[in-house]
This record gives C-alpha cells, structure tokens and sequence, in this order.
C-alpha cells in the first residue's frame, strides 16, 4: 500500500474546519457556542462544592447556562439567576451567581477589619491589597470570593443552613438559588412581619445557626434582617464573605456582639418575649461555645 503522501493533493481545497466556521458564520452562531442557552456550563474547571454533592446539582459536561436576570445589586456584588440544563433531558436547576465587582467598578469600603487574621501567602500581592492598586483590588474581589465558598462549604458540610456552595471561579460564585421553580427568590426576614408562633420559631432556627458558626470559632460579621433569608419557613444565613474568626481577630469579639445586638434589636422590635430569647443571653452563650471568657459588655461598641 502506497505511503498517503504519495496521493496527489487537489490544490485550492478548503480544509474541513474552514466549511464548519463559514456554515456557523451564515447560521449566525459562534463555532464553539451551544445549540442553546448562552454558553456553555462552566462546571469543568471550576471549585467544586462539598460532597456528598445534592442530587438537583447538573454537572454534565453537555449542559448550558442562561442568565435569567438580576436578583439584586450590591456595592460590593450583584447576584444574578442562571439556570443550567442538560439540552433534551429534564436535568436543570436554578442557581444564584453571586459575581464580586473587580477593581474599575467597586472598592471595599470595610475589609481591613474583617481581613485581620487571615494571611496572603505572597508578600507581592499582601502589598498590592494594602495600598489598594488595581491588581490588589482585584485580589481582594478574588479573596472575599473565596472566603464565601470556603465559609459555606464548611458551613453546609457541618448542616448549618446555608445555601449549598456550587461551584467558585475567580470573582464568581454559584450558590443554590432559594426561592420557587418560576424564579422568585425567597424574601429576607427583613421583608416578613411573622405571627408570634412563626417569630419564636424563626428566633430558635437563629440561635442553632449562630451556634453552629460559633462551633467553628465564627460569628457572621454583618448579620442583620437582611442578609437572613425565609425559604417555606427555613432560615437560612447568606452574605458570609466577611465571616469572622473570633478568636484570631482581634476585633472578633466586637463583631459577635454586634452581630446579635443588630438581629436581636429586630426581633425585640417585632415582639419576641423576653422569656423566649435575648441578646444578652444568646450572646454569653455563644462566647461560651467560641471559648470566651470574662464580661461580654466589655466586647460591645
């Protein structure tokens, strides 16, 4: 058989790769786009949740993403809705894209306090944060990114209710979306007015949360009504980028004891009877479970 070299080549002949780029120039689609959605799932070569991994979590290679639209804005990040289905099956989910601004859109007005304790292994790029230049505004984006995946893995991994960490990359993360199939997000509690039954409940689902924070040595570090969410009567802790190590921080005790000053100030206001709960109590009870010795009014602002 004689060596395919040896054939004689026709000259002038478009190569195979070139029909397919001009037949998806003329159908107006880009080559390596897919049939629907608006692009591929960006699963592959992303940070991936804890496992064991929820059943409604699409991690086909063959799935698409839409954007659905905005959930809300933020100064410091919008959250987008995307839905990611496998085209031709009934595998698809909703998912919250929390995406942190980069450095030509936002600033973080109130990372320095939050950001003590934890370390940047290169002194490079610790420079470049403290002196707020592009680049190191861009890796603070990255790093309260992944300060929020790595907070909410852990979380979720030890049943603490938050919503399941989907995926991370770069400024983005993909978080399980709280609300119903047609895309309403749940309400924050800041938007409910719950009977007293429903108060004291949502009060107890409180004080498990934030005892399982404490278990790990955390506090939110900006909780308040608005960044709780009621999902069909489930509380649920959101916004953690800025979570709190109490004890490495050396302003941790101050942001615990406003953490439950702010959300126990609302849940007095709303009528929670004394009996049931308090700021001041939950508060000993917590600095008890982080390892907190001594006056906890000597901790508030």
């Amino acid at each position: 058989m004689r060596d395919h070299e040896s054939y004689p080549r026709k000259k002038n002949r478009r190569r195979f790769d070139d029909d397919i780029t001009l037949l998806d120039e003329r159908a107006g689609a880009e080559a390596d786009g897919p049939p629907e959605g608006d692009r591929w799932s960006t699963w592959d070569g992303a940070e991936h949740g804890p496992l064991p991994r929820p059943d409604w979590v699409v991690t086909e290679h063959a799935a698409v993403d839409v954007e659905l639209g905005v959930i809300k804005t933020g100064k410091e990040a919008d959250v987008h809705l995307v839905e990611r289905w496998v085209p031709g099956t009934d595998r698809r989910t909703l998912m919250a894209a929390k995406r942190y601004r980069t450095a030509e859109h936002r600033m973080f007005h109130r990372d320095a306090g939050y950001l003590e304790g934890r370390r940047v292994r290169r002194s490079r790029e610790t420079r470049a944060m403290a002196r707020r230049t592009e680049f190191g505004r861009d890796l603070l984006s990255q790093q309260w990114a992944a300060a929020e995946f790595a907070a909410l893995s852990r979380l979720w991994g030890d049943g603490i209710a938050v919503p399941y960490p989907i995926q991370a990359a770069g400024t983005e993360i993909l978080v399980e979306f709280l609300g119903t199939p047609d895309g309403t997000a749940a309400p924050r509690l800041a938007q409910l007015r719950p009977d007293p039954d429903e108060l004291c409940d949502l009060w107890h689902q409180l004080v498990d949360a934030l005892l399982g924070l404490a278990r790990h040595g955390l506090t939110h570090g900006d909780l308040s009504a608005y960044n709780l969410l009621v999902d069909d009567g489930r509380l649920v802790l959101i916004d953690l980028p800025q979570v709190v190590d109490v004890v490495g921080n050396p302003q941790g005790p101050e942001f615990l004891a406003r953490d439950v000053r702010r959300i126990g100030e609302w849940f007095t206001a709303r009528g929670l009877p004394p009996e049931v709960g308090q700021a001041d109590t939950l508060l000993v009870e917590l600095r008890r479970e982080v390892g907190m010795h001594g006056d906890p009014a000597t901790s508030q602002e």
